[in-house]
């Protein structure tokens, strides 16, 4: 009996967040693409936070509102950046205000892909924060694709598309990158991720509107933010629908083979099966300086299965809460509730 996709799949996944890399794939798959780096190599990012803002889980009492969505703080350097904006309009916003976070002053906001739970917050957020500071969230960094007509069962139309105008009726500007950026010193956005690795890591429900009429949904503009660090690359996603083999060994290409220290956000596993989440018997060794912080889709019977395969402990692999953090050289703070 020949062994089943899934089951290399988990062979992979933890192979790339532990930075090697293992000789299993699926007998038909691709080779994995292999990019040139965009620019040489530059300076490393020094120091490193992310707060998690918007995910099911509150982490303390009366300090932020869980939701069905995601968002993170990324702050690198002096420099800040919003990562996605939640779902429901105020929760962002307000779970900032509990948390004692001032976001007036971040300029730059990554969208990672077209769902309502990703960019529910943005307008809200834009306008409240501009009435302190006008370039707040002035700049949303997108990939190309996430523009395009989405279609619900009915025929309407939703996603971002339909928040574009009123976005840039307040002086707002989208910022399309077709391949990795550097935004700021060691901060990368991906981009449209390649495939090699058939993931099929959304829920295929949705459909968008095609030359010859609606086709099925890949989410093609799902793109991550990957910080370059010393210890190696910290991968941030959304929903991680390019798959997180795909996204992870993208960034080792373009990053020139750097090891995966930490990954961090949506992974988009909470409907796999005990089965595909087991995989195959095989473990590594853990180390303490590498790090998964599962929240929004991935999952929490995921994470605690992933926690077991990587050799993680309560203190590396943890399930992501509002308010939580991840910090270059401390490592996560889950907060009471995920403790």
């Amino acid at each position: 009996m020949g062994h089943s996709p899934n089951m290399y799949r988990w062979v992979l996944v933890i192979g790339v967040v532990l930075g090697c890399h293992t000789a299993a794939r699926p007998p038909t798959a691709a080779p994995a693409t292999v990019v040139r780096q965009p620019t040489p190599p530059g300076p490393h990012a020094r120091a490193v936070k992310v707060t998690v803002l918007s995910t099911m889980l509150a982490g303390n009492p009366k300090r932020g509102i869980g939701e069905w969505g995601f968002a993170a703080l990324l702050e690198v350097d002096g420099h800040r950046i919003l990562f996605d904006t939640g779902s429901r309009p105020e929760t962002v916003l307000r779970n900032a205000a509990e948390l004692d976070i001032d976001l007036s002053d971040v300029a730059d906001v990554i969208l990672t892909h077209n769902h309502e739970d990703h960019i529910g917050g943005l307008l809200t957020l834009r306008r409240e924060l501009m009435k302190r500071n006008p370039i707040a969230l002035g700049r949303a960094h997108v990939a190309p694709g996430i523009f395009a007509v989405r279609l619900t069962n009915g025929g309407d139309n939703e996603g971002l598309a339909p928040l574009r105008a009123a976005y840039e009726a307040t002086g707002g500007k989208f910022v399309e990158h077709a391949a990795p950026t550097e935004l700021n010193p060691g901060v990368w956005f991906t981009g449209p991720v390649p495939r090699p690795n058939r993931e099929r890591n959304w829920s295929g429900d949705l459909r968008i509107a095609g030359p010859n009429g609606p086709i099925e949904d890949t989410i093609p503009e799902d793109s991550s933010i990957v910080v370059d660090t010393e210890d190696g690359l910290i991968v941030l996603t959304g929903c991680a629908h390019a798959g997180i083999i795909n996204i992870s060994e993208y960034a080792r290409s373009f990053r020139g083979g750097a090891r995966i220290v930490a990954v961090l956000g949506g992974l988009h596993l909470l409907a796999n099966t005990d089965e595909q989440l087991a995989g195959p018997a095989a473990s590594y060794a853990s180390s303490a300086s590498r790090f998964l912080l599962g929240a929004h889709c991935t999952g929490i019977e995921a994470v605690f299965r992933l926690r077991e395969r990587l050799g993680l402990t309560r203190e590396t692999a943890v399930v992501g809460a509002v308010g939580a953090t991840f910090t270059l050289g401390a490592g996560i703070a889950p907060l009471a509730l995920a403790k």
